[in-house]
């Protein structure tokens, strides 16, 4: 019966291709053009991976840093996101990881390389030609031993190739803390916002000031101006706002370094990679005149690279070049001066279309460490909130990256706003653990601030927008962080103050 049956089948397949012979021929010759094509994928992908590891064939190095997502299975089945592909920030891998002292005892060098990367070179006469390109930096693959022969000529680092790993105190911070334009087609440019952000507080943490360079609009056009604002907390006390409006005319800022000047206030970067902050303005309703004088000086390598987030037309930047630093000046209001001598300082960079954003965000100390937390969420969000992100550093730069889902807060506190009391924040706390990792992190909020986002708003028109704010209230809050937890087999422990904001 079996052996009937595979006669059978035999007939019906060969009448199958006798009758059909054009068609059976085309499958066929499809079917092996298919499995040919495979094989050729999983023997480029097999000598890849084989490549992959001797050293010699990729650069003379020991270890290949390929970015989140591109693995072994991609490289061996030859999948498109193999092709094509960078390691998204780079240069921040290069200084804050694999060169930091952190691993001086494992790493020698590290080599930055580009391999067969797309180009488009243009000649003179309009023509377009899709070229390869490689490019390394020639000292690091000289330190490797993998420095190809030079048939002619020298190749050595240039500017470019010294300012990207191994750039002045300066250079960095014009890199990270430069000025930025709305992106062409942006649907919200008119609330387009970027600004230069400074804190100091006293040594007997009573005190602090938030100090603010703000160029507002777009500035593509002509609708746009900037704005000073230095803010004077004291516990326990109504904040004190100082704030100078000027036209354009009289702003200068740039997207090739850090300086910006609004009015007679500016920041400017010294050679060393201090900043010098100078401001003046005047309190709204009682026309006291501050001027405020300092110099603010960054704790080397703890620093946060910053990072352009684009959805649709949302469009928000950060950047935060001096996230531990130091500040020595004079804050002087009417003819009283406060002296602040290595006090304790923060320096970040924002930028983006602004309407209708919120977010969460604090920076702290912790003993030796220093620790960044945030999340930004556009106007139109919908079916919940990406995780917060909690950058931790110490002194030899960074430690570690979580990513908690929430953060709970407990809105124990009340502050008088116009409109009564308002419940905020009295204690929060962060939790998180990837893999052996885990990170705790509880705040203790001793003051807060509410601020209504809606104001200004009804007279630029938008009424029913001001009035339909899920959370109209911005909530600035200074108090003490604990952080816990555990890193690579190292128990963290820390007390310190920060700033926090949230919106209610």
């Amino acid at each position: 019966m079996h052996r009937e049956r595979l006669n059978t089948s035999w007939l019906l397949a060969w009448r199958t291709v006798t009758s059909r012979p054009w068609r059976a021929l085309l499958l066929c010759g499809g079917f092996g053009v298919g499995v040919a094509v495979m094989i050729v994928l999983l023997a480029v992908g097999e000598a890849m991976v084989r490549q992959a590891s001797q050293e010699r064939l990729v650069g003379g190095g020991q270890v290949t840093v390929l970015p989140e997502g591109i693995d072994i299975e991609v490289l061996t089945t030859g999948g498109l996101g193999g092709l094509f592909f960078s390691v998204p920030n780079a240069r921040f891998v290069h200084r804050q990881v694999l060169t930091s002292p952190r691993l001086a005892d494992a790493v020698t060098v590290a080599a930055p390389q580009l391999e067969g990367k797309l180009l488009y070179l243009t000649t003179a006469d309009g023509v377009e030609h899709p070229v390869r390109a490689t490019g390394e930096v020639p000292s690091a693959t000289r330190q490797l031993g993998a420095m190809p022969d030079i048939s002619n000529g020298v190749w050595d680092d240039d500017a470019g190739d010294l300012r990207w790993t191994r750039p002045t105190m300066a250079e960095l911070r014009h890199d990270v803390d430069r000025f930025h334009r709305p992106s062409e087609g942006l649907a919200n440019a008119d609330s387009w916002g970027e600004w230069h952000y400074f804190n100091v507080l006293s040594p007997d943490a009573k005190r602090w000031a938030f100090i603010t360079f703000l160029v507002g609009g777009d500035v593509r056009g002509d609708r746009w101006g900037g704005q000073l604002l230095v803010t004077l907390h004291e516990r326990g006390k109504a904040p004190r706002r100082f704030v100078t409006n000027v036209t354009r005319d009289r702003v200068r800022f740039s997207r090739r370094d850090a300086d910006v000047r609004i009015g007679d206030g500016q920041v400017r970067v010294l050679p060393d990679g201090r900043y010098a902050v100078k401001s003046v303005g005047r309190e709204a309703g009682t026309g006291t005149t501050l001027t405020l004088d300092l110099v603010v000086n960054p704790a080397p390598r703890v620093e946060f690279p910053g990072a352009t987030l684009i959805s649709g037309d949302f469009t928000s930047g950060y950047a935060v070049p001096a996230l531990r630093a130091t500040a020595t000046g004079t804050i002087c209001v009417a003819s009283r001066c406060d002296t602040y001598e290595n006090a304790q300082a923060y320096h970040d960079h924002n930028w983006g279309g602004w309407r209708g954003v919120t977010w969460e965000w604090g920076a702290t100390r912790a003993g030796d460490y220093t620790l960044l937390y945030g999340r930004v969420t556009p106007e139109d969000t919908s079916g919940g909130t990406s995780p917060l992100f909690v950058y931790v550093t110490d002194e030899r730069g960074f430690v570690a990256l979580f990513r908690p889902k929430a953060m709970r807060y407990d809105d124990a506190r009340m502050v008088q706003t116009a409109e009564g009391p308002l419940a905020v924040p009295a204690t929060a706390e962060l939790f998180d653990v990837r893999g052996a990792d885990t990170l705790r992190v509880l705040l203790t909020v001793d003051d807060a601030v509410a601020t209504d986002t809606r104001m200004g708003l009804a007279e630029r028109g938008e009424g029913d927008y001001a009035r339909g704010l899920a959370r109209p209230w911005f909530i600035q809050m200074a108090g003490e962080a604990r952080l816990s937890g555990r890193i690579r087999g190292k128990v963290l422990d820390g007390r310190g103050r920060g700033f926090f904001e949230t919106y209610r």
